[in-house]
């Protein structure tokens, strides 16, 4: 059960908002924690013990760490840091490392595992309190908006929000539109755009023409931004409609005139976690220049693993943690003396590549993929299916293109600036509510009639 399935939209979430909302403050926790539970158990129900044996053992842990002396903190840190990542390697990494087969990946472990992470090494370095209510922590691992999907959220953001929430009919209607937002983007724009990526990654190779390969890529490039940035909307979204504030995930990151930049603007939640839980413990940027230039790439080998247990997805961390490397060296002064187009094409041509690796089956796919991009080899220049993906989706890419900005952002600054009034007599409120019911028909209709609806996050 997905968000942006018709069973989780029209059963589920009317059924946990109206249970949730009937009941008191007392027992608003326990209900959020048994739906939360459910919704999990209903994608995998295997797995389901596996989550709670975590939580339980580093709900003891974070106990024992409590009244512990400093050396034990530290053995007791290292148990649990050994612990979560055990329970990775096995279920998620066993086949990649080892060659065993037949082990199932968990859904969403490893968003629940650095959740989970990030509650023990607060709890030490006492950034926050422990937890002493089992309840309360299993209700901030498994809270179903953010389990499967992110972002992740930190103990220490929403450690107080646990015991005490804000509720408001205004912060109830930010939340529906949110969603509303989130599930577009998932369903009119993603889903669609995966038609041609799907469509262009399994012909092989040799068939590929170069304007043919250019569109796939383009088309996986806006799908996955608009995948991931979608399941964020919705699930802050549905944070706001149980009284949380989820922190935002994402940020135009394809606006960035940077690699740098890109990062502190796409997926934040994980490129914070690595930056405070591993990059910063190395040493970080205090460093001498070697020593940086190793834990910048020993964080983004960790971060293309956490992605997939694939040599391709390590490939792509180390692709950027050499970008970022070359950048912090001399690349970004040289790109600040560039116009803003040329740097902005600079990072396009960047990520378009690496997504490359991300979305090829292996390298030697992702190398073959690339060289068709850029004319090596006899692939002609164009084919039949160039016309047909151009007449079929061109509205979507043109879409995609447009909302992958903040131009709509700025066009409604403008406009609100020029005339107040439209403001104040609510006009602006009702036009957006008006296009979200729209949006919102479409996606019903898309749901209705087709039965393609992929979801990215089985891998992590």
């Amino acid at each position: 059960m997905v968000f942006s399935s018709l069973i989780f939209l029209f059963l589920f979430l009317p059924v946990v908002l109206v249970c949730y909302y009937l009941s008191g403050n007392r027992f608003r926790n326990y209900i959020l924690l048994g739906a939360s539970l459910f919704f999990y158990a209903w994608g995998e129900p295997r797995y389901i013990y596996l989550m709670l044996f975590s939580i339980v053992i580093n709900y003891f842990i974070g106990l024992k760490m409590d009244i512990s002396s400093k050396s034990n903190k530290k053995l007791l840190l290292l148990i649990s840091i050994i612990f979560n990542l055990s329970l990775l390697i096995i279920f998620k990494y066993a086949d990649f490392l080892f060659g065993i087969k037949g082990i199932r990946l968990p859904l969403g472990i490893s968003f629940y595992t650095f959740q989970i992470m990030s509650y023990v090494i607060d709890v030490y370095r006492k950034d926050a309190e422990v937890q002493r209510n089992i309840f309360d922590l299993a209700l901030y691992v498994s809270l179903f908006p953010q389990l499967v999907a992110g972002p992740i959220v930190r103990y220490q953001t929403v450690v107080e929000q646990i015991s005490i929430r804000e509720y408001s009919l205004d912060k109830f209607a930010d939340g529906v539109n949110r969603f509303v937002l989130g599930l577009s983007k998932k369903v009119i724009l993603a889903n669609q755009l995966a038609l041609v990526a799907d469509g262009v990654f399994i012909k092989n190779v040799a068939n590929l023409s170069i304007v043919e390969s250019w569109i796939g890529i383009v088309c996986y490039t806006f799908q996955i931004y608009f995948d991931f940035s979608g399941y964020s909307d919705m699930a802050i979204g549905l944070g706001k409609m149980f009284g949380f504030d989820f922190l935002e995930n994402f940020d135009y990151p394809y606006i960035s005139q940077s690699v740098s930049e890109f990062w502190r603007r796409w997926h934040i939640s994980l490129g914070s976690w690595f930056r405070d839980y591993v990059y910063i413990p190395l040493g970080g940027n205090r460093v001498s220049k070697f020593r940086l230039y190793m834990n910048v790439l020993v964080v983004w080998c960790l971060t293309g693993l956490w992605h997939g247990a694939n040599w391709t997805f390590v490939v792509w961390g180390l692709y950027y943690g050499v970008f970022l490397i070359l950048e912090k060296a001399f690349l970004e002064k040289a790109l600040k003396k560039l116009p803003k187009i040329l740097r902005h094409v600079y990072l396009l041509l960047v990520v378009i590549i690496g997504w490359v690796f991300f979305r090829a089956d292996n390298i030697v796919q992702g190398i073959d993929f690339i060289k068709v991009m850029m004319g090596f080899g006899t692939s002609p220049i164009t084919n039949n299916s160039v016309s047909i993906y151009i007449n079929d989706y061109w509205y979507i890419i043109v879409a995609a293109a447009i909302f992958s900005t903040p131009i709509m952002d700025k066009f409604k600054r403008v406009i609100l600036r020029n005339n107040k009034n439209l403001l104040e007599n609510g006009v602006v409120y009702k036009l957006q509510s008006l296009i979200l019911i729209i949006c919102m028909f479409i996606v019903i209709v898309l749901l209705t009639g087709s039965s393609y609806n992929p979801f990215l996050y089985f891998r992590f």
